[in-house]
């Protein structure tokens, strides 16, 4: 905060300059004036918030420069200082705008502490107007939003307010001539650590406010702008060289997303939704450049569910507990849908979500048993995964934390190798599993493995591998309209008559017979 001194005599100027400490005092000293004229000469330069001014001096008094100041600078504090102890010229400076009046004979302190009432007016007046300017920003904040969801009524009060902004910023050139705006939504990125995301969308935003004539809302992940169209500036030539310039002056990549070009308010929602479709493929089709909906329209969509043998190759990485092999699966499996010229957002969210619900869906199989009891997890509500990042980073993140919790719940059970040989089972049902091949899975001679696993699940191997089959063929049967045969093959049964025998041994029905019994159920 800065104070001028004002006198003609210099030993008075001199010595309020030396006998108080301004700076102590928080106040910037600004070179002393020797007239009213010079002051007001300088006083829109160099801005002084307090004046302190003598009021008899040769030219004009001070009371004349208080009244010009008060008149040019309302916002400017005046101290009179005078060796005229008259109550007349304290009435004509206090009517003038004047905060304080002392005599030429007053104590620094007294001097201080009106210059410091001056200095606490003067705060209390900036604070006074950033709250009225917050409350201007989030009405205007408010306004847009909802004439860019919504709408606004054409003969609202709310509507006017924003055309007056408009205006302000030539948006609209003036009032009741129509130009053609268009919404803009964009992010820039590339300064590393997220918690200087915010800080570089507001360097974006200040660029493109000074480049295009446009109004602005900046959230913490994004500048969203309403801009005037004009050709050779905001068309979309003119637009890639506005964004080209940001990325080279805060050294980042920026993506843009353009709604449609509109002539009225009205349609400014139009625009805004395109433009927030556009956006929303953001690492999908790139992470930088300007887009519009004709980059995507053509997309009808990609897989949004992993197959049975992505599945099955999941399983199989979760049981060996190897993370690097998992995560090149993962890297491999999610590039593959996000490069996929069909994809859309709602399709790859969906992808991955069924990536991430198949590996607990791994762990639910596996949860069974006294010594797993104490494996507890559950799947995730469906989440939103950041497209625009590395969303393979997400997926392996949850899927290793699977993978970890159950390899460590096992191996603090007694026989950790039972229970591993028992997931390795039934995640490959559909394979010739012999004892052998099982017992070589979990390091262990054939004849000790068998005896164990007897002893511990209370079935011989073959009766457990065939009741977990027959398990699985029931649920297939109930829950799809694979044929009689797809089904034996995938619980393990190339030879269809002998799997119709062994279901009707295990259930009292055949595959046929308890399919149609399930459906009288519903009936």
């Amino acid at each position: 905060m800065k104070i001028m001194i004002v006198d003609d005599e210099v030993i008075i100027r001199n010595g309020l300059c030396t006998v108080i400490d301004w700076k102590e005092l928080g106040l910037e000293l600004l070179p002393p004036a020797s007239s009213a004229e010079e002051a007001l000469d300088r006083i829109p330069t160099e801005r002084p918030h307090i004046i302190l001014t003598d009021i008899r001096m040769s030219g004009k008094t001070g009371i004349e420069l208080a009244k010009e100041v008060n008149e040019r600078f309302p916002d400017t504090e005046i101290l009179i200082l005078t060796g005229y102890d008259d109550f007349g010229y304290a009435q004509q400076a206090l009517r003038e705008g004047v905060t304080d009046y002392l005599l030429k004979t007053s104590r620094p302190e007294e001097i201080i502490k009106a210059a410091m009432k001056a200095k606490q007016n003067i705060m209390e007046k900036w604070e006074l107007s950033a709250q009225d300017n917050l409350k201007q920003a989030a009405l205007r904040k408010q306004l847009l939003e909802q004439l860019l969801t919504t709408g606004l009524s054409e003969d609202s009060h709310a509507l006017e307010q924003i055309r007056q902004w408009f205006r302000k910023h030539h948006v609209e050139k003036s009032e009741g001539e129509l130009i053609p705006m268009q919404v803009m939504l964009l992010s820039a990125s590339g300064w590393g650590d997220k918690t200087f995301v915010e800080l570089l969308q507001g360097a974006a935003e200040n660029i493109l406010i000074e480049l295009v004539p446009s109004i602005s809302l900046l959230s913490k992940d994004r500048v969203l702008l309403v801009m005037r169209c004009e050709v050779g500036l905001t068309d979309y030539n003119g637009l890639l060289q506005i964004l080209r310039r940001v990325e080279r002056t805060l050294k980042c990549t920026v993506y843009a997303a353009l709604g449609r070009m509109v002539t009225s308010y009205e349609q400014l929602k139009l625009s805004y939704q395109e433009a927030q479709i556009v956006y929303s493929y953001k690492g999908v089709i790139e992470s930088e450049g300007l887009f519009t909906l004709n980059d995507v329209k053509e997309r009808s969509g990609g897989r949004s569910v992993c197959t049975e043998k992505e599945e099955a190759e999941l399983a199989a990485l979760l049981m060996s507990n190897n993370a690097t092999d998992l995560r090149h699966w993962v890297n491999q499996t999610v590039r593959a849908q996000i490069e996929d010229p069909a994809s859309v957002p709602a399709t790859l969210q969906g992808f991955l979500h069924s990536i991430v619900i198949s590996g607990y869906r791994w762990i639910e199989r596996h949860k069974s048993g006294q010594d797993n009891a104490t494996l507890k997890i559950t799947a995730p509500a469906e989440r939103n995964f950041e497209l625009d990042g590395r969303p393979e980073d997400e997926v392996f993140m949850l899927l290793s934390s699977i993978m970890s919790a159950y390899h460590h719940t096992i191996s603090q059970s007694r026989f950790s190798y039972i229970h591993k040989s028992i997931a390795y089972i039934k995640d490959n049902l559909d394979q010739n599993l012999s004892l052998q091949q099982v017992a070589k899975f979990v390091h262990l001679n054939p004849n000790h493995f068998s005896e164990v696993f007897k002893r511990e699940t209370g079935f011989t191997y073959l009766e457990f591998v065939t009741q977990e089959r027959m398990l699985r063929a029931v649920g297939l049967l109930g829950s799809t309209d694979s044929k009689v045969s797809e089904v034996a093959r995938r619980v393990g049964y190339e030879d269809i008559k002998y799997f119709t025998q062994q279901f009707k041994k295990h259930t009292g029905q055949t595959p046929s017979e308890y399919r149609g019994s399930l459906r009288n159920t519903e009936e």
